[in-house]
């Protein structure tokens, strides 16, 4: 990924990703925010116990940095739904931002509206029609893996938007690694197909299960990027609820742009 420093934030980018003058994105580093321990700095949920005060700064911190014209974001509940967002009404002021409800994924055809992940541990997987012009951000901690939360969103992308998977771009964020996903009770946990993706005993690459269900909807292999980056190691630039317990959340966000060419 490629690191980028704006307005005092940090963020990481796909290279795949930033050759499209028609999106934006970035997986935002938990510096540069308002926040205070243990939710420093650039917390974006306010489910974490951080004020609604801080939250809003921050985001509004995110929202011009992707210079978008709302956040969009779900209640996000290590489920499998999807929502399409085709109307952005009743937006939240105070925090600058759309609320979708309960929901794992987000997908929109509609420029302007950032789509927003919130993570501590758990993927952003981000996805990109350079045809029909549709992005989506998904969700997916391992419940969402077993759900199948990211090869779902991958078909409401072709039934909704009409989508070829073989167009699709995908970005698998900064989340936890095969280095540090520990599961003692995986035979509880987890389906008998995903013991083959175990390096060692007891933990799992999690990148690696996203990228085969990737490829088994029909995506190239070569159009899928990893970050590469596991968050319970690099607590310095992410939050890790595993590393951590209470902490924030730090946010993965793609929007479609209104203008082309409008980077910062």
């Amino acid at each position: 990924m490629i690191k980028t420093a704006h307005k005092g934030l940090t963020y990481y980018t796909f290279p795949k990703f930033n050759s499209y003058d028609t999106i934006k994105h970035g997986a935002f580093t938990r510096s540069g925010g308002v926040s205070p321990p243990p939710y420093g700095s650039l917390n974006l949920s306010i489910s974490t116990g951080d004020s609604l005060e801080n939250v809003a700064t921050n985001l509004t911190l995110v929202r011009e940095i992707m210079t978008a014209r709302l956040i969009v974001s779900g209640h996000q509940e290590h489920g499998s739904r999807v929502a399409v967002i085709r109307r952005t009404d009743n937006p939240d002021q105070a925090l600058g931002h759309v609320h979708t409800g309960t929901c794992d994924a987000l997908v929109t055809n509609s420029p302007g509206l950032a789509l927003l992940v919130k993570q501590a541990d758990c993927q952003a997987v981000l996805l990109y029609d350079p045809v029909k012009r549709v992005v989506a951000n998904v969700h997916s901690g391992w419940r969402g893996s077993v759900a199948g939360v990211v090869p779902k969103t991958v078909a409401v992308m072709v039934t909704e938007f009409g989508s070829s998977t073989h167009d699709l771009v995908a970005g698998i964020a900064p989340s936890l690694g095969p280095c540090c996903a520990e599961f003692k009770n995986y035979h509880e946990e987890l389906p008998e197909h995903f013991v083959s993706f175990m390096d060692r005993p007891n933990y799992f690459d999690f990148w690696a299960i996203t990228r085969r269900q990737l490829v088994q909807a029909g995506l190239s292999d070569n159009n899928i990027e990893s970050s590469g980056l596991c968050t319970r190691c690099r607590t310095d630039l992410f939050f890790s609820y595993r590393g951590e317990g209470l902490t924030g959340r730090f946010g993965s966000a793609i929007m479609l742009q209104d203008h082309h060419g409008s980077r910062p």
